[in-house]
């Protein structure tokens, strides 16, 4: 072999997975490869070997055009295989055969245009309207895991026609199959959707409990001498961990925002016990430091995301110091006093930064406006522990649950919305004190410039002769002002 370029190429090989090109003078993509080892596979083409010659001529006619090689590293032969399948479709080599037939990935699709939304196996991405998982190598082990998702969570594959019985009441099978899979019985949308919020976590790899599952019960049938039993749940358990290969660079589609908002507003309602779905959320947090600089906010979440145009801050105005509860009370009563008087709905959930003593300060705002609230709780943060104003007894949650996740996002934004509001008055009164500094500016010439220019901001952007329309502000003083504000 005489062609430099290609030798300083080769000996630069790593030994890594991934894909190579082989290209002609031109640049013409000629053929595109995969490989465990890139440096032993790719060095392979180059060894003379008559036997080589011989078996595959057309390789070596192809050897004789290449002039350049590029490789991708990836992370491993899942990764490989499947990033060589999407590039020779992009390029289509001359010398590409095997996968010129254009078959493609299994992915398994969700349906997300009928009521009661059903999973399938899909090759192409047809549509934005369904949500797509994959794709995935071993097709024969997807299609195991699939047919077995219908028993394990109670969900549809694509080859039934549930039937409305009345409002969003539903049967899942009218035939032998309702007997089989154990759904004789009516469902609601709400409660089927919560088993398709658990599908979707297990296909993303978010819940093993099924794989913990089905290893538990391969244990108890080798124990009991039932081993058909046992092979064939470890059959199960290798199809679904070989489904559940996370290729970095091929993940599905993003979950479409409304669908796995529902999801989880689903999943609080359940948690909670209410009867509505909680579609309008507020959640309320007290920030301070060492008690000053008091303030609240109130977040809400409308169908599972924030609203940001109905955030609302909130100075102290009944009093100042280090009193949480005292805190909440206030800011609770003065929000649902306005909502009150201005005849506004009511949110389906309120949520309180706190534990007991801040359910209770909220909950005696609401009697002192005489109306009662459609239900209140306190997330209190140690222990993510959900505090009922009704009495119930304290609920923790799996840190894995979807309606736990929604109240912490909502918690979260809160205390982020509280925390930047008191570190806006705190940085707006390090400021001010600024002029507290000045030689000649007492308290009454600090709030003459203030109320003059609003904000240190504004009045280090005037020049002097604007200052000196502030009365007692003379032409001196306000160079003075202007000189040590620009230090």
């Amino acid at each position: 072999m005489n062609k430099p370029n290609i030798e300083t190429k080769l000996r630069a090989l790593p030994n890594k997975p991934g894909v190579y090109r082989m290209r002609d003078r031109l640049g013409t993509v000629l053929y595109i490869g995969k490989a465990k080892n890139l440096k032993k596979r790719v060095r392979s083409y180059f060894q003379s070997s008559k036997k080589f010659t011989f078996d595959r001529p057309k390789i070596e006619l192809m050897m004789s055009l290449v002039e350049d090689i590029d490789i991708t590293v990836v992370h491993n032969e899942t990764e490989a295989l499947l990033l060589e399948s999407k590039l020779i479709k992009e390029f289509k080599p001359h010398y590409n055969t095997a996968l010129r037939d254009d078959k493609r990935f299994l992915m398994i699709r969700l349906n997300l245009r009928r009521d009661l939304p059903e999973f399938s196996l899909a090759r192409i991405k047809t549509d934005n309207k369904s949500q797509y998982f994959g794709p995935f190598v071993n097709s024969i082990s997807v299609k195991k895991t699939l047919a077995e998702m219908r028993t394990q969570f109670g969900v549809l594959i694509g080859d039934s026609q549930p039937k409305r019985i009345k409002d969003d009441t539903y049967l899942l099978y009218d035939d032998a199959r309702a007997e089989i899979y154990n759904e004789s019985l009516p469902i609601t949308r709400e409660i089927y959707l919560s088993r398709i919020h658990e599908a979707c976590r297990f296909l993303e790899g978010q819940s093993k409990d099924w794989l913990e599952e089905l290893e538990l019960k391969m244990l108890k049938y080798s124990e009991d001498l039932e081993f058909e039993k046992a092979a064939q749940s470890r059959d199960l358990i290798t199809a679904i961990k070989e489904s559940l290969v996370k290729n970095r660079s091929f993940m599905r589609e993003p979950i479409q925002a409304k669908n796995k908002s529902e999801m989880d507003m689903i999943s609080l309602k359940k948690a909670l016990q209410m009867d509505v779905l909680p579609r309008h959320i507020e959640c309320f947090d007290i920030s301070h430091i060492s008690g000053t600089f008091v303030v609240a906010s109130m977040v809400q979440f409308k169908e599972g995301i924030p609203s940001k145009q109905n955030y609302r801050r909130f100075k102290m105005k009944g009093y100042q110091g280090n009193d949480d509860f005292r805190a909440m009370e206030e800011v609770v009563e003065r929000r649902y006093q306005r909502l009150h008087n201005e005849n506004k709905a009511m949110p389906d959930l309120i949520v309180i930064d706190g534990g007991a003593g801040q359910v209770s300060a909220s909950m005696q705002a609401f009697y002192g406006i005489g109306i009662d609230p459609n239900m209140l709780i306190g997330l209190a943060k140690k222990e993510e522990t959900i505090v009922f104003s009704d009495g119930r007894a304290p609920l923790n949650l799996s840190m894995r649950d979807k309606g736990l996740r929604l109240l912490q996002r909502l918690r979260d934004e809160a205390h982020r919305f509280a925390n930047s509001y008191s570190a806006e008055l705190r940085s707006k009164k390090i400021k001010e004190s600024l002029l507290d500094e000045i030689p000649g500016i007492g308290p009454n010439k600090r709030k003459a410039l203030l109320m003059h220019f609003k904000s240190i901001q504004n009045i280090q952007k005037a020049d002097s002769s604007k200052i000196t329309q502030v009365p007692g502000i003379s032409e001196k003083l306000a160079e003075i002002v202007l000189n040590h504000l620009s230090k």
